[in-house]
């Protein structure tokens, strides 16, 4: 028994088989792209509908006097609501501190997690459109040493298909990426400064 021919067709056998998986986790990763396009499309329509505060009221909103109409509201809401439990026999300004601190962490953890899909997609898009690649080339050169140039161009077909959306869902991913975790920034940055400023009019300098 050669060995050596034995493994060569087991190889063979397995990427042959891992031609249509792949294909349909291509598909996959094109549809969800498709979905998280229409979610990127409705948070730049929401963002664009809220008002950004004037300079001249950016003094109460640090210190709570005005309303601040962010994108993270719910995190500020959390955070009046632990500001109010301060009074006599209540919690002392470090467990405050503590609560504050944990929801400002706990806030930015789950938007994170929102940009944990669009970060596999750029990943999985070029990686399994490589894969639906490279196995219809093997095929395709098989086809090409027997002289059957009708197998070769239907492979040379899915392979060059198979790229295209590969690097397409990756490409358009890693822009949608870029974007949010910029606005996810500037969102983090603002939740801090105001719920640092506002926590340390009510509470005190944290210690």
């Amino acid at each position: 028994m050669n060995i050596g021919a034995f493994i060569q067709s087991l190889l063979y056998l397995i990427s042959s088989s891992l031609l249509y998986p792949a294909m349909l986790v291509l598909l996959a990763s094109f549809v969800g792209l498709v979905v998280a396009m229409g979610a990127f499309l409705a948070e730049w329509a929401e963002r664009a509908r809220i008002r950004q505060p004037a300079p001249e009221d950016w003094p109460g909103i640090l210190k709570g006097r005005r309303r601040l109409n962010h994108f993270m509201g719910e995190a500020l809401g959390d955070l009046e609501g632990i500001l109010a439990r301060k009074g006599e026999g209540g919690p002392t300004s470090p467990e405050l501190w503590a609560e504050v601190d944990r929801l400002y962490t706990s806030t930015g953890r789950k938007h994170k997690r929102k940009l944990d899909f669009l970060r596999v997609l750029v990943r999985m898009g070029p990686s399994t459109g490589l894969i639906a690649t490279l196995i219809p080339m093997s095929t395709g050169l098989a086809a090409l040493s027997q002289g059957d140039m009708t197998r070769l161009s239907a492979d040379l077909v899915v392979a060059f298909t198979a790229t295209i959306v590969g690097l397409a869902v990756g490409v358009t991913a890693f822009v949608l990426y870029s974007v949010r975790s910029r606005w996810l920034e500037g969102d983090l940055e603002t939740l801090e400064l105001v719920m640092t400023s506002r926590a340390e009019s009510r509470l005190g300098p944290q210690g």
